[in-house]
């Protein structure tokens, strides 16, 4: 993605189906029902191409959300081991 550094391709990925995935997923879902419930539409029958496009959209968006903040946990934790590595006086 565009927001990550080529470094972060070092990294293992994260599952597919994770807390992110789930969580997105779940509120593009429910922004679609949202979405036909005020401009009046049958909140669940309509627009399922809608729905399913929107849940899709939150868990590719909730996926790349658990990739960066993995990469930024890997990043603080290398930061911290060089840290301690190079003044291990103070450890």
């Amino acid at each position: 993605m565009a927001f990550l550094p080529d470094e972060s391709r070092s990294l293992p990925p994260p599952p597919l189906l994770n807390k992110g995935t789930v969580w997105f997923g779940f509120a593009g879902w429910l922004a679609a029902l949202l979405d036909n419930g005020f401009n009046g539409r049958p909140v669940i029958r309509a627009g399922v191409h809608r729905q399913i496009l929107f849940a899709s959209l939150g868990c590719f968006l909730g996926y790349q959300l658990v990739k960066r903040a993995e990469y930024v946990h890997a990043k603080v934790d290398r930061e911290l081991l060089e840290y301690v590595r190079h003044h291990p006086v103070d450890f």
